[in-house]
């Protein structure tokens, strides 16, 4: 059977069948397109995107070294610089992303609440931030407790 035989013009019919059929399909569309960004919303509430893109790419010049040193060659200087490169930006994101306002901070936090976590999630937090002169002075802590 012909998947375009309801697509096809019909001069006998009115047009109002092809108006609502419009319709029907831009209204389809719009539905798909708005769950595929809230999708996408969700999943980068956790992982953004271009911490994904850049840990794809990471991993990708790690393959390419050890694609060298299989065939028994010393990688290329370039490839080298790259790598070192990309380590310090993955540090430098990482760092951004565990701010007080980062995802991976807010993600945190959230995880710290489960009482059944295999690991502590809470050793890496900072204790919420107090409104000026509400208790007195506020003294830096590392880590939510004393140590330095």
């Amino acid at each position: 059977m012909d998947t375009d035989e309801g697509a096809k013009y019909d001069p006998g019919q009115p047009d109002g069948f092809y108006l609502f059929r419009i319709v029907r399909e831009l209204m389809t569309i719009r539905t798909l397109i708005a769950e595929g960004i809230n999708d996408m919303r969700k999943a980068e509430s956790e992982v953004p995107e271009f911490m994904r893109r850049f840990a794809n790419y990471m991993h990708d010049l790690h393959s390419i070294r050890y694609m060298y040193e299989e065939q028994g060659h010393p990688p290329p200087p370039w490839v080298l610089r790259e790598m070192e490169r990309i380590h310090d930006r993955y540090r430098q994101l990482l760092r951004e992303l565990h701010l007080d306002d980062g995802v991976f901070e807010k993600v945190r936090r959230e995880m710290a609440k489960d009482s059944e976590n295999r690991y502590d999630h809470t050793r890496l937090l900072y204790p919420p931030k107090e409104a000026p002169n509400e208790t007195g002075p506020s003294v830096e802590k590392r880590n939510g407790g004393g140590e330095t």
